[in-house]
């Protein structure tokens, strides 16, 4: 199935490791580890369309052009809690970003995205943004958390994922479709209480061992 303005990224080296990441046994360091690792590889293919200007610089040798990124540097959003853990990957790769959060958690009756804090670096609508969270599954939080982003006056977001639901994308797509969404995967369906099936469970809590 298609779905519009929706990406999967499914390199054989993160669909091996998302595997590893489902299985029940998997201990919490390692799924932390293994987070860590795809993020690092969804955001080589993320920014792919970052823009370089050509600048002169001396090699050992000569004097060349060579391309550098040009602009503001970029801004990894982390949708808290679950979406540092996609972060950290990211930071590796781009360790000069700036970095902003932003707090929802969902009410477990309606489902429904509430804010509970929110930082973002100054002069976002100058930046390219890339919003993280591990689990696209409802699509709200996800939407509320872009839209905040928004209203803070950014223009250029991707969102990231690393499992949606097709609920999920149709919600977000709906509320954005200016904004494209990368993932490792697509799963079957939602369950009765908003979990991606089959899924690998809350992402937040195999992450820090919580419940």
């Amino acid at each position: 199935m298609e779905y519009k303005n929706t990406t999967v990224v499914d390199h054989p080296l993160i669909r091996h490791k998302l595997t590893i990441m489902r299985e029940a046994t998997t201990a919490t360091s390692k799924f932390r580890q293994l987070l860590r690792e795809i993020s690092l590889l969804l955001a080589y293919e993320v920014l792919r369309d970052l823009e370089c200007s050509m600048v002169e610089i001396d090699t050992p040798l000569e004097r060349m052009q060579a391309p550098k990124l040009e602009g503001k540097k970029l801004c990894f959003v982390s949708i808290l809690r679950a979406g540092n853990g996609l972060l950290d990957g990211m930071l590796d790769l781009v360790p000069s970003a700036r970095v902003g959060h932003v707090g929802l958690y969902r009410d477990p009756q309606s489902l429904e995205p509430v804010e509970y804090y929110m930082k973002l670096p100054e002069h976002i609508g100058d930046r390219p943004c890339i919003a993280v969270d591990p689990m696209l599954a409802t699509g709200n939080s996800a939407a509320a958390a872009v839209q905040r982003i928004k209203d803070a006056g950014a223009t250029r977001i991707k969102f990231v994922c690393l499992l949606a639901a097709p609920e999920g994308i149709a919600t977000f797509t709906k509320a954005h479709p200016d904004v494209p969404v990368f993932t490792a995967a697509i799963d079957r369906e939602l369950n009765d209480h908003g979990y991606i099936m089959p899924g690998l469970g809350d992402a937040g809590d195999r992450m820090y061992g919580t419940k």
